[in-house]
Parts: C-alpha cells; structure tokens; sequence
C-alpha cells in the first residue's frame, strides 16, 4: 500500500482529484479531493474518503446521511495524479437528493432552461430507459408511440423480442455483417428494456446482477439454479 501511495502525484498541498463513479451505470456521482490517508482508508475500508479542504480532516461520504459509497476498485490516470473510486451507492450521492452531483446541463443552462435534479448526466442506455418511462407516464390520449403500444400490449412485445432474438441468431448463422448484428442487437435491447419497464425492473438491477456473477463460474452458476429450483 505504502508502495502504490508513494506512486500517486500528490499536488503541493498533498491532494489528489477523487472522483466516484457508479460501478453499474457508469455515472459520475462527485468529485472531492484525497490525500494520501484519504485513499489508504478508502482501501482498507472500501468506502469512498476524501480530504475536507474546509474542515481539514478526512470524511467518509456517507458518515451522516449513511449513503454510503460502496468501492468496488480504484483507478489512477496515466499520469497518477487523479483517482476514481468505482462503487456502488446506498442511495442520493448529492446533499440535494439528487442520485449524482452532475444534474446541471451547459447547454440547458444557455438556452435558460431550468435545472432539475433527475435531469441527469446519462449514458445511452440509461437516456433510453428514461425514454421509455416517460413513454410509460405519457396519457392515452391521441395516437400511441411504439413504445406505448408494446407497453399496453404483452403478447405483442414479447413476440417482439422473440422475433428480434431469432434476427440476432441468424446474423450469426448466416454470416451477416457486422453492422447489422450490432442493428439486430439493439432492437433486442430496445424492447428488452421496454419489458423492463413493464415489470419495473430498473437496468442497474440487471447490471448488478451481472457484475456479481464476474467472480463465478457460469457452470456453477447454472447448477446452483437448478439445486435451487
């Protein structure tokens, strides 16, 4: 440990960025400040610590509020001078309550738009999924999208994603382009993520579900089910 604290370029004040990131979503939660006993607490405890330039002491995000960062791993730059605490949250990072301290679009704020806490800085799949809800939220009145369609009919989405499926295959079988299984797989995403939505099941909850199966074998896996069922 005291090996990899000595590598980091600490700044003349002995401070380094610290950044914490989503490990599933990918999003950017806050940005603080660590020093060297703020990444050394953060290793041995594995929850996210930085240093209070404020205050000048360490304090672990979620000492009071209890939404806690959980670290998964750490990075550091090439150039070893910034650090990225890769976990999982409790709950709101923000001290607004908002899920992240990243809600304030540049390009919002120059077209006077106002800033809302759930406006927040997504990936594109997760700007897919708040698509989609909204589709949910929408009233029947007038002409449904697609989305809503597949939302207020069952049987039509799920024949949806077994014939998406089966395109995806034959991509395969039939030694089609590249670019059309990346097509084909992102009309079985589209519509696996609408069924999400139907069942309100979120899709951090199934990248969490994968990210726990990375330290298992997938045979193990599948036998565990079955003694399970």
């Amino acid at each position: 440990v005291d090996r990899l604290l000595d590598s980091v370029k600490w700044d003349n004040k002995g401070l380094a960025v610290a950044i914490a990131q989503n490990v599933d979503t990918g999003a950017i939660l806050m940005q603080g400040f660590a020093n060297r006993d703020a990444l050394a607490t953060t290793i041995s405890s594995r929850k996210a610590t930085f240093y209070s330039r404020s205050r000048s002491t360490l304090w672990t995000k979620g000492e009071t509020s209890q939404n806690f960062i959980n670290v998964q791993d750490i990075f550091l730059d090439c150039d070893r001078d910034s650090i990225i605490y890769l976990g999982k949250p409790d709950g709101p990072t923000c001290h607004t309550g908002s899920e992240t301290c990243y809600y304030t679009s540049v390009l919002d704020a120059l077209k006077d738009q106002p800033v809302q806490g759930n406006n927040l800085a997504m990936t594109t799949l997760y700007s897919l999924e708040s698509t989609i809800s909204q589709r949910k939220a929408a009233s029947k009145n007038g002409k449904p999208s697609w989305t809503k369609r597949l939302l207020l009919d069952s049987k039509l989405l799920c024949s949806k994603i077994r014939e998406e499926a089966d395109e995806l295959c034959r991509t395969l079988e039939e030694n089609e382009d590249n670019s059309r299984t990346a097509s084909e797989m992102a009309d079985v995403l589209y519509h696996a993520m609408v069924l999400l939505a139907l069942k309100d099941v979120k899709a951090e909850e199934v990248l969490e579900v994968l990210r726990k199966r990375f330290s298992h074998s997938g045979i193990e896996e599948k036998r565990s089910r079955v003694s399970e069922n």
